[in-house]
């Protein structure tokens, strides 16, 4: 089986701050580090260190075959990536002391996926695979579209939020994931709760508190309590968490078995500084006992 990825492919340039700087406020960074990063890659070299077979859609350009080959290093199947024109998108990032972090996007190259492409690509896919994709690509609904078409299980993780294109593609979904925050966001926007949504499962994160599963068919909610590390660097973690959880699936576990292995290795990723380039394998995250 394989995991279609329509996804982002970012530089991430990394800067650790004694905290993250205020309104006006200039600070010297007493690091930086250049690495390969974007919610879309994130997720396709989680779920290839979790042995799955990852298939990545998506763009970069002219500056971008660095990251290319850094996806190839870690497993990903990048045979299907389009060389644009455009930059390749990149991200700054900020983590303070305490780990927390924030991040400023340039979209770039990620906005140009062809939908020619997509349909070349996903022509391939069947009912045994999955469609993974995010908020930070282009034709994000033809995508979803298209995948559902030839039967594939269709996963979201609606990152960075926006609530109208969740909307858009809400329908098409067999499994969402967000964070509490965007699932407060979601409700406050549609008028409804997580558990009343339609689409079969809905996984909210709550960073250090664990996830929230709701089983929408059975109207089962479950929630499982996080494992507790000392971090020291939360960028990545939410998407190593959906690389990890779809892995399992598509490997035929169990959702709580795939929970539990995602927040295993969120919980061990979060223990590194920075990003794809240091997601954990699926060994690390077998022998990681906190």
């Amino acid at each position: 089986m394989t995991i279609f990825n329509l996804g982002s492919i970012n530089a991430d340039q990394v800067y650790r701050l004694p905290h993250l700087p205020g309104p006006g406020e200039t600070l010297a960074s007493t690091g930086y580090k250049r690495g390969l990063g974007g919610k879309g890659a994130n997720m396709s070299v989680a779920a290839a260190r979790a042995a799955a077979h990852v298939v990545h859609i998506g763009s970069v350009g002219p500056d971008g075959q660095w990251a290319v080959e850094r996806l190839m290093e870690y497993g990903v199947d990048t045979r299907q990536l389009e060389m644009v024109e455009t930059v390749t998108g990149h991200a700054i990032i900020a983590v303070d002391d305490h780990g927390e972090n924030s991040i400023i996007l340039y979209p770039g190259a990620n906005a140009e996926v062809s939908e020619t492409k997509i349909e070349t690509v996903l022509a391939e896919g069947t009912e045994n695979d999955l469609f993974l994709f995010q908020n930070e690509t282009n034709a994000q609904r033809y995508a979803a579209e298209t995948a559902s078409k030839q039967g594939m299980r269709i996963a979201y993780a609606a990152a960075p939020f926006d609530a109208n294109a969740v909307k858009s593609v809400l329908p098409l979904l067999d499994l969402l994931v967000l964070n509490e925050v965007e699932a407060d966001q979601l409700e406050e926007a549609i008028g409804q709760s997580a558990e009343q949504l339609p689409v079969r499962d809905v996984i909210v994160t709550l960073g250090g508190d664990g996830c929230r599963w709701h089983n929408t068919d059975d109207g089962i909610t479950r929630e499982f309590p996080a494992i507790p590390v000392d971090p020291i660097d939360t960028t990545g973690a939410g998407d190593t968490f959906t690389g990890y959880l779809l892995a399992g699936l598509d490997r035929g576990m169990p959702t709580e078995q795939a929970i539990q292995l995602a927040i295993k290795a969120a919980a061990l990723m979060v223990t590194r500084l920075g990003t794809a380039d240091v997601i954990p394998d699926l060994k690390d995250v077998q022998d990681f006992a906190p």
